[in-house]
């Protein structure tokens, strides 16, 4: 932590030096007495996230918010106090790598890609907090170790699926490579054990052949009068990994696991370098990438070329400029590390140009884990290179089509698109490109759109997004009549009418999840396939399941003489509210459970819920007097009969002198079985007990057995 401090005080001067240092010490304090899973001072997180950043060259108000990035989700600290204390800037970028604990989620999942979303909207504000998020990310992935198995394994994916392929695409070279190795040593760790024993073992020989080849790399610039500097670099475990499994290889087969690279002065420079080279050692055919003239998305710029010695030996050489260089290793970041050189500052708005069409088609799709799956499609597939007639560059997935070159111009022209010409050849809109095609659209005013079948074709999430907006627009009137008709259909395959669904209520809730203006807006995305049936059925089941656990819902005054209720522990007027989960009878083992702003929540002893609380949150609690007391109870009924079920059930109830005060009956779509619940008013926990026992007698019920209401 100390180390951390020196580092600000190397770099940072004046009112920058006061903020970074101002920082350190507020997250100092907040997060005191707080342990990573390692036993470690939770502190030394935050110092190593901004001890990743400084180096990296970042500004002194990312410097801040990396100190502060945890203190709202894992301190007492507000929002307002953080403004106050260090101004919006640094507010923002805080909010910005902070969880949503705010939104209920349906799964991890889910929780998961709604917090992607989020990260992306706040890129689109200010690049800075995903460069805080990879950097929180690699010192998560640096200790690793201490998690549990499971944990390692889906934030290792999550790394490599995600946080890596974000951190190339923003051209911060060191950091993915980190963290594709990290991420590997946990998912393929036999594999990973055994690259590290295996290219350990022949380094003293790799050493002395890199040492050989730079020596005469060197001999090349000094007879040429070029200054530069030459130097070997291994290549990272990852990128080996990747060779060996794509190109079926074994590891004596992969013979440039050490990188050459020369850099010098100016683009002339790389160029006669280059040609030297291939004058001395003879050129791998297919593996020479000129960069330089066609740069990648991330603004990656460098001359590739594998060659093989006059002993047979084969290695990879870069050549590349200074500048190219410092975008290479810093990539976006550069532009804080070297304000000082105006191409950077001018490529600074290049790279960020994916970031800002990733906001533009993000918002035709209405599910987050539809559009944490677009995004990576988009930042982890294969680029192709293909051109305009013009000889513009144009970076499209593997696998594109014309149809994905059409709507990388211009929406218009994808819209208006009747044909396509392939270096000038008519093709059908389904052909792959390859790179260094001559791509050219042909469009009709006289066009009726894109078809459907287009989604099929098409490669790139942007495509399709844009084309699904097309039909959103165009055809709303037709989108939501096909959207309704859709959803009442599978509603009944489910057992259920779609109105019976669709209150207003569970509409209201819905919307509050999917951002629906209203119910026409709902049918049409269905429509026009922006959402599916199912993403919104399973949401209104839910709410329609729960809905009578919400209607029938207590609050309770804690008072010792009110019958049927519960006497809290040393409390008097506090709300009590019997929690729907695992609903609570008088009878059951109960325990009491302080919730934020709502009171005390009444659990049974055993809700599953219960098992990961803070201890600090439970408190004792009681029934009261149970004399003369009522109460409902739930039940499920499953058999391959509905009418047996109402039958048996309420053959059974009447005859205990119990009353059905509410059914809700469907069938299974997969099964075929009838499975009813029932609430079901009872006089004791015994009684439940003996209607279960009772019904589970009969031998055409194939299961019952207790559920909340």
């Amino acid at each position: 932590m100390i180390e951390v401090l020196e580092k600000i005080r190397e770099t940072y001067g004046g009112a920058d030096l006061a903020l970074c240092e101002k920082a350190y010490e507020f997250a100092k304090k907040a997060h005191a007495n707080q342990k990573r899973a390692s036993g470690e001072e939770y502190f030394t997180h935050p110092c190593n996230v901004a001890k990743i950043l400084i180096d990296l060259g970042l500004d002194a108000a990312t410097i801040a918010a990396a100190f502060l990035h945890d203190v709202i989700e894992d301190t007492p600290v507000s929002e307002g106090d953080i403004k106050a204390e260090f101004g919006d800037e640094v507010l923002q970028l805080v909010l910005g790598v902070t969880k949503l604990e705010k939104i209920e989620f349906t799964s991890k999942e889910e929780e998961q890609a709604e917090n992607f979303r989020k990260i992306f909207v706040a890129m689109a504000k200010d690049i800075r907090v995903i460069i805080i998020k990879l950097a929180d990310r690699l010192h998560n992935m640096r200790s690793l170790n201490f998690l549990s198995p499971e944990r390692q394994q889906r934030m290792a994916r999550e790394t490599l699926e995600v946080f890596a392929p974000l951190a190339g695409r923003l051209g911060i070279s060191q950091i993915k490579c980190e963290l594709e190795d990290l991420s590997l040593k946990y998912l393929e760790p036999e594999f990973f054990e055994y690259l590290v024993a295996n290219i350990n073992a022949k380094l003293a020989e790799r050493r002395e052949f890199v040492a050989f080849v730079v020596q005469e790399i060197q001999k090349i610039l000094d007879e040429s009068n070029i200054k530069g500097e030459v130097f070997g670099r291994p290549k990272h475990f990852y990128s080996i990994y990747k060779k060996m499994k794509n190109q079926n290889k074994t590891l004596d087969q992969i013979y440039d696991l050490t990188a050459v690279r020369v850099i010098v002065k100016s683009v002339d420079d790389c160029y006669e370098v280059f040609g030297k080279i291939h004058h001395k050692w003879k050129p791998v055919p297919g593996r020479i990438k000129d960069y330089i003239a066609t740069p990648k998305p991330n603004m990656y710029q460098s001359l590739h070329t594998t060659v093989v010695t006059n002993f047979g030996q084969t290695f990879e050489i870069q050549i590349r400029t200074y500048e190219m260089n410092r975008a290479a290793e810093y990539g976006i970041a550069a532009h804080w590390k070297y304000k000082e050189n105006k191409k950077e500052v001018d490529d600074f708005d290049a790279r960020l140009s994916w970031i800002r069409e990733v906001m533009e088609w993000q918002g035709g799709l209405k599910d987050s884990k539809e559009f944490i799956d677009s995004l990576k499609g988009d930042i982890y597939s294969t680029e192709v290179l293909v051109f305009t007639p013009k000889g513009d560059v144009i970076s499209l997935p593997k696998d594109a089509t014309p149809i994905d070159f059409a709507y990388q111009i211009h929406s218009a022209v994808g819209n208006k698109c009747v044909g396509a010409k392939v270096n000038s050849k008519m093709v059908p809109l389904n052909t792959p490109l390859q790179v260094g095609d001559v791509v050219e659209i042909i469009t009709s005013p006289n066009s009726k759109g894109p078809s459907w079948d287009w989604l099929k074709i098409a490669k790139s999430s942007s495509t399709k997004v844009k084309i699904k907006q097309f039909f959103k627009r165009e055809m709303k009137e037709e989108n939501i009549r096909t959207g309704k008709s859709m959803l009442e259909r599978e509603a009944k395959n489910k057992g259920y009418n779609l109105s019976d669904l669709l209150t207003e209520k569970a509409f209201s809730k819905l919307s509050q999840r999917m951002s629906f203006s209203g119910q026409d807006e709902m049918f049409a995305s269905v429509g026009y396939g922006a959402v599916t049936t199912n993403q919104v059925l399973v949401k209104l089941i839910d709410y329609y399941r729960h809905s009578s656990i919400e209607s029938q819902a207590k609050i309770i005054a804690s008072n010792k003489n009110q019958t049927g209720g519960v006497i809290v522990k040393g409390m008097d007027n506090i709300l009590v509210r019997i929690a729907g989960c695992c609903n609570p009878v008088p009878g059951d083992d109960i325990v009491g459970f302080i919730s934020r702003g709502r009171g005390v929540a009444v659990h049974r002893a055993d809700c599953p819920n219960m098992r990961n609380i803070e201890p600090e949150r439970f408190i004792e609690v009681r029934w009261a007097n149970q004399t003369g007391t009522s109460f409902n109870a739930g039940i499920k009924v499953i058999a391959n009969d509905q009418g047996a079920i109402l039958a048996s059930v309420s053959q059974v109830v009447a005859q205990m002198n119990f009353a059905i005060t509410a059914i809700n009956g469907r069938i299974d779509a997969k099964t075929k079985q009838a499975i009813v619940d029932f609430s079901i008013r009872l006089n004791s926990r015994s009684d439940l007990d003996a209607l279960i026992e009772k019904l589970r007698q009969n031998k055409k019920l194939t299961d019952v057995y207790r559920t909340s209401i």
